[in-house]
């Protein structure tokens, strides 16, 4: 046996870092890192401030969503505390696991020179991106839809021992519907699928698609047991979504809307290889049970989503699970392009870069200032998520400057959800009223609205120490309200010149007393304005 000299060992180890599948481990690597900074260093978004609230009442579910984002995010800040990064923490984890997930999905469906590109490509996309660095539900709902896709796959390849996979698929989809809803929609596709490929139909006459849908079933529970609490008030927002909007100008121009969106988010020429590929893939799905399996999991919700756009001039997120099998159908179409054909070598490239520097852009508009292009936040999409952290300090700082003059505490009312969440996290002083109460109330209302609605509010009757303390004069006050003749602050970020007008007849007088704006870059970001409402009284019931 002969010894290899240690120049030769070099170059084998070499060979074998340079492989592709060691260069895209290396760059998702480090395009994880760069995540993690990210995240710790840059503000939250309105409504990651909102599911850290959810996550500070924790529950079996909630009203527009099940527990998983809650958990997610009260996950990260039990490790980190409450902070940008304890928020986000799953986040770049869950799109490395997605991208490895599609990794190994491309690489066993078609090659590992497709299973590159795809992950490259959308690891590239803003879309992806911007999912990879917020916490929202967005990221957990691709990873247990990717992850879904990937078991099913598996579950129906024609081998012994397939049973453990169509259960792990059930319990994936259970997981992903308790994030979002809208994963239920995957059933559909599996459904689709096992009609469509004739081979496949004789699992309807085997037990393992009946224990995925009853694997399912289970993930049931936590929706119904709190619908059941709160008398299937879950259900209104679902029945108010089902009224159809006549004008019909209106529900093309929400789908140009839709189309536009993508057209940025997916970026340009990503977008447009998507349709391409879906279209061209039709008349092969009959031939090919492979692009068969990745039709059936993206025009289902595709079609459903522009129904819905069409129907209700909604612009649903979750319409994005359907590029996940789409977008591997893209990359292997294109891949299968002759590579003599220079004109589509020069468009994958520019696609590329393209898909980057939008991806940037996204996350951070600020580049563009940086070389010269002056963006106004006017007209700045992302003006609305920046700035939060130093309004919040200015609020704080007039609340106790107003305090003291006033010579009592007073309570937070925001104008939104969004503001108030936001400002409660960046609050240095979090001060709730009680145990269960939100540091900012929004306007009390006999709507329910969102989340905020179901947590202790200022207009809620208690029961007192002192029974005689209770009025009975009104048989539905079944307490005292702890609010009566108090004061608050109203936190407004829109142009209003006065409260709105349930809070106007709930407090004996306001007025204005604060007005301030966030500059950055010595440009207008953000207005303010405070308003002091007097004596509050509760409204008739």
């Amino acid at each position: 046996m002969t010894s290899q000299s240690p120049a030769s060992l070099f170059r084998l180890n070499l060979q074998m870092l340079l492989r592709p599948r060691w260069i895209l481990f290396a760059f998702l690597l480090v395009l994880t890192c760069a995540r993690f900074v990210w995240d710790a260093h840059s503000e939250l978004l309105p409504d990651e401030a909102y599911y850290y609230s959810w996550a500070q009442h924790p529950n079996v579910s909630y009203y527009s969503s099940g527990p998983g984002i809650a958990l997610s995010v009260l996950a990260g800040t039990s490790l980190l505390g409450r902070c940008e990064l304890g928020v986000r923490l799953l986040s770049p984890l869950l799109a490395l696991a997605t991208s490895l997930l599609l990794y190994s999905l491309a690489r066993r469906l078609y090659r590992e020179r497709i299973a590159f590109w795809l992950v490259v490509v959308l690891n590239l996309t803003p879309l992806f991106n911007f999912g990879a660095s917020s916490m929202t539900m967005a990221p957990l709902s691709l990873f247990f839809w990717t992850a879904a896709l990937v078991s099913f796959s598996l579950a129906v390849h024609e081998s012994p021992n397939r049973l453990p996979f169509w259960a792990l698929t059930g319990f994936l989809i259970g997981c992903g519907f308790l994030c979002d809803y809208a994963n239920a929609f995957q059933l559909i596709s599996v459904l689709i699928f096992l009609i469509a490929v004739a081979r496949h139909r004789r699992e309807f006459r085997r037990s393992g698609i009946y224990v995925l849908f009853g694997i399912f079933c289970l993930f049931l529970a936590p929706p119904i047991i709190w619908n059941v609490q709160h008398d299937w008030i879950g259900l209104v927002p679902l029945s108010s979504d089902m009224e159809p909007h006549k004008h019909l100008s209106a529900r093309f121009s929400a789908l140009f809307q839709f189309f536009g969106h993508q057209l940025v988010v997916c970026s340009p020429l990503f977008f447009i290889a998507m349709l391409v590929a879906l279209i061209g893939s039709i008349p092969r799905a009959f031939r090919s049970s492979k692009v068969c399996f990745l039709l059936s999991f993206s025009w289902p919700i595709l079609l459903i989503g522009l129904i819905a756009i069409f129907e209700h001039l909604t612009q649903p997120s979750w319409i994005a699970l359907g590029f996940v099998s789409l977008s591997l159908l893209a990359v292997a179409w294109w891949l299968d392009v002759p590579p003599q054909n220079r004109s589509l070598r020069i468009a994958a490239v520019v696609a590329l870069v393209t898909a980057g520097a939008s991806s940037l852009l996204a996350l951070d508009t600020d580049v563009l200032r940086t070389i010269g292009i002056n963006l106004s936040y006017s007209s700045d999409p992302s003006s609305g998520l920046r700035g939060w952290k130093t309004a919040t300090a200015e609020i704080e700082r007039f609340r106790t400057s107003f305090e003291r003059k006033l010579g009592e505490e007073v309570f937070l009312i925001g104008n939104r959800y969004q503001t108030s969440a936001i400002v409660s996290f960046y609050l240095r002083d979090p001060r709730v009223e009680d145990p269960g109460h939100p540091p900012v109330y929004i306007p009390e209302s006999q709507n329910i609205e969102n989340e905020f609605s179901f947590w202790h509010r200022y207009d809620e009757f208690v029961e007192p120490a002192d029974k005689s303390e209770i009025n009975s004069l009104f048989s539905e006050q079944s307490g005292v309200n702890p609010f009566i003749n108090r004061t608050a602050l109203y936190i407004t970020d829109s142009p209003d010149e006065a409260p709105p007008q349930n809070l106007q007849n709930s407090f004996t007088r306001w007025e204005l007393v604060d007005h301030f704006q966030v500059n950055r870059r010595n440009e207008p970001l953000h207005e303010f304005r405070i308003f002091a409402c007097y004596q509050y009284q509760t409204l008739p019931l």
